[in-house]
């Protein structure tokens, strides 16, 4: 009994794997400033994630002939197996991609 434990405990040990991020050394004379990497690190964040949602709006003026109206579960229209939500913006009609409703 005492092996079947040891060799769980052994197990658990080897398949518990830790990653860490990037790993940095440095010699200590050298001046290092914590403060202005992580606000590097946050801008480049920031600077991702506004591209990355540009690149995932999708606004139309006009939708593509051929579009169906959905009115469940909200009104919005199916063209050829994209879905566009209605938004009035400076009142004017546009067309905003969206994922599939349920």
């Amino acid at each position: 009994m005492a092996k079947l434990l040891s060799l769980v405990s052994l197990f658990c040990l080897l398949s518990s794997t830790v990653f860490a991020g990037q790993v940095v050394v440095r010699k200590s004379s050298e001046p290092f400033d914590a403060f202005a990497v992580r606000d590097e690190v946050q801008r480049k964040h920031q600077w991702r994630e506004a591209l990355r949602y540009q690149q995932q709006i999708q606004i139309l003026q006009s939708l593509p002939i051929g579009c169906l109206v959905v009115t469940t579960p909200y009104r919005h229209f199916a063209c050829q197996g994209l879905y566009y939500r209605p938004y009035d913006y400076h009142e004017q009609q546009v067309y905003i991609q969206i994922d599939p409703p349920n």
